[in-house]
C-alpha cells in the first residue's frame, strides 16, 4: 500500500490519482476546473493544500462521490447549485466512516443509505452549503398531510429493516446566505417510519437561510430551516446561528423524530406564509429558545406542538405579524412551558396551514385548543393581541398551572 501524499493540480491528475487505488491521501493544490462526476475509491482521503483549493465540477454534473471510510477536508467542492457537491455509492454495503471537515459547497450535500448501505457513521465538523437547490430531488419523506422537499444537507436513512442503523455526529453545519438562501430545506436529517433509524449525538448548526420556492395553494408540501424527520434520534440539537426561512410553508425548525435537548441559540424569523417558528410532531424532552422568534408571513405560527410532546419549553420571546398567525398553539398534552419577554400578536384572521389543510385560523397570542393541556405554563412579558376583535388567550384545553403577567387585547 502506497501511503505517500498525492498533491495534484490538474484536472487529469485528480482523476489518474483517484482510479490508484495505492493512493490513500490525494491533496489538491489550487483551482481545478470542468471535472466529470469523480468517485473516491474505499479508504481514500480528498484534502486541499491549506491554500484555498477548488474543484469544480462540469456544468450539469454531480460532484464527488464517496464510497467507505472517505474523508473530504480543506476543500471547495462546486457543482451546479442543482446538482449534488457530495454524494455517496448506494451499492457498497457500508459506508464505514465518512468524515467531512473545513469543507465549502456550491451544490447539495446528499448522502443517502438506500439500495446495499446497511450501516456506516457519518462525521461533520465543519460543512458549510453556500448554495444549494435540491428541489428536484423527487425522494421525500411523507407525514401529517404533506412532504417534505430535501435539504441542502440532507442525511437520512432509507432503508426500511429498523435493524439497519446510520450513526451521526454532526458539528458546523451552516447553509445559504441571507441574500441567497439554499432552495429546498436548509439542514434535513432523517430515518424511515418504522424502519431504519438515524442516530446522532450532536446535530449543531450554524447560519441556516433557506426557501422553498414552494408555489401557493400547495398545501401538501413543506420545508424546514433545520428538520429532525422521521426516526431521527438526537441526543442534542444546537443552533449556534440565526435560522431564516423565507417562502411559503417554509418551517423554521421542524422535528418529526425525537429530540433529547434542542437549544436555540439566535434568533429564528420566517417570512413566508405559513412559516411556523418551531413545530413539534415528535418528542423533544426539552426545548430551549434563548433568542426572540419572529414570523411576518400569514398563518405563520410562533411555536406549535401539533402531534407528540414537549416536555419542557422556555423560549425567549414570540412575535408575528399577520393574519393568522397563532402565538403559541397547543394541541398535545406538553408539560412545562415558560416565555420570558411575553408573547405578542398583530394580525387578525386568516388562512393557515394546519396538517396539509388550510384552514381559518386568528392571530390570537396564546391557544390550548381541544386535547392539548400544560401541566405549567408561566408567561413573563404578558400576552398581547394587537388586532381587531382577537383574544389574547384560549383556553378550549387544561391547564395545571398558568402565570401570565399581563392579558392584554390591544384592539376591539
Amino acid at each position: 500500500m502506497n501511503d505517500q501524499v498525492e498533491l495534484v493540480d490538474t484536472p487529469e491528475a485528480l482523476q489518474a490519482a483517484t482510479r490508484d487505488m495505492a493512493r490513500r491521501v490525494i491533496t489538491v493544490g489550487g483551482i481545478l476546473t470542468d471535472l466529470p462526476t469523480i468517485r473516491l475509491a474505499p479508504g481514500q482521503t480528498l484534502a486541499g493544500d491549506g491554500n484555498g483549493a477548488v474543484i469544480r465540477f462540469a456544468q450539469g454534473s454531480d460532484g464527488l462521490q464517496l464510497s467507505a471510510d472517505n474523508a473530504i477536508t480543506d476543500l471547495h467542492v462546486e457543482t451546479s447549485p442543482d446538482k449534488r457537491a457530495i454524494f455517496n455509492d448506494t451499492g457498497v454495503e457500508s459506508l464505514g466512516q465518512l468524515r467531512l471537515a473545513n469543507v465549502s459547497t456550491i451544490g447539495q450535500v446528499q448522502l443517502l443509505a438506500r439500495d446495499k448501505v446497511r450501516a456506516g457513521h457519518v462525521a461533520v465538523d465543519g460543512l458549510d452549503v453556500i448554495a444549494a437547490d435540491a428541489r428536484g430531488q423527487s425522494d421525500r419523506p411523507q407525514g401529517y398531510g404533506v412532504h417534505v422537499t430535501q435539504g441542502g444537507f440532507t442525511l437520512w436513512n432509507m432503508q426500511a429493516d429498523p435493524n439497519v442503523v446510520i450513526s451521526a455526529q454532526l458539528k458546523g453545519l451552516s447553509a445559504g446566505r441571507p441574500t441567497a438562501p439554499v432552495l429546498g430545506s436548509g439542514i434535513f436529517v432523517s430515518g424511515t417510519p418504522g424502519g431504519g433509524r438515524l442516530t446522532v449525538p450532536v446535530l449543531e448548526t450554524g447560519a441556516v437561510y433557506s426557501d422553498g420556492k414552494i408555489a401557493s395553494g400547495a398545501p401538501d408540501q413543506i420545508t424546514g430551516g433545520v428538520f429532525t424527520v422521521h426516526n431521527a434520534f438526537v441526543d442534542i440539537v444546537r443552533n449556534l446561528g440565526p435560522v431564516v426561512t423565507y417562502g411559503v410553508n417554509d418551517m423554521v425548525l421542524d422535528n418529526w423524530g425525537a429530540v433529547d435537548q434542542w437549544d436555540a441559540h439566535e434568533k429564528l424569523t420566517s417570512y413566508g406564509p405559513s412559516g411556523i417558528g418551531f413545530v413539534n410532531f415528535g418528542t423533544v424532552n426539552e426545548l430551549r429558545v434563548h433568542a426572540p422568534i419572529e414570523t411576518f408571513g400569514q398563518g405563520a405560527r410562533g411555536f406549535n406542538v401539533y402531534d407528540g410532546t414537549v416536555n419542557l419549553a422556555e423560549i425567549d420571546r414570540i412575535t408575528t405579524h399577520a393574519d393568522g398567525a397563532v402565538g403559541i398553539q397547543i394541541s398535545q398534552p406538553i408539560g412545562r412551558l415558560r416565555v420570558y419577554r411575553g408573547i405578542e400578536t398583530f394580525g387578525g384572521t386568516g388562512d393557515s396551514l394546519v396538517k396539509g389543510v388550510v384552514v381559518t385560523l386568528s392571530a390570537i397570542a396564546l391557544s390550548i385548543k381541544t386535547g392539548g393541556s400544560a401541566r405549567e405554563i408561566d408567561i413573563e412579558g404578558g400576552v398581547i393581541a394587537h388586532g381587531k376583535d382577537i383574544v389574547p388567550l384560549e383556553v378550549h384545553g387544561t391547564i395545571g398551572t398558568l402565570q401570565i403577567d399581563n392579558v392584554v387585547a390591544a384592539a376591539v
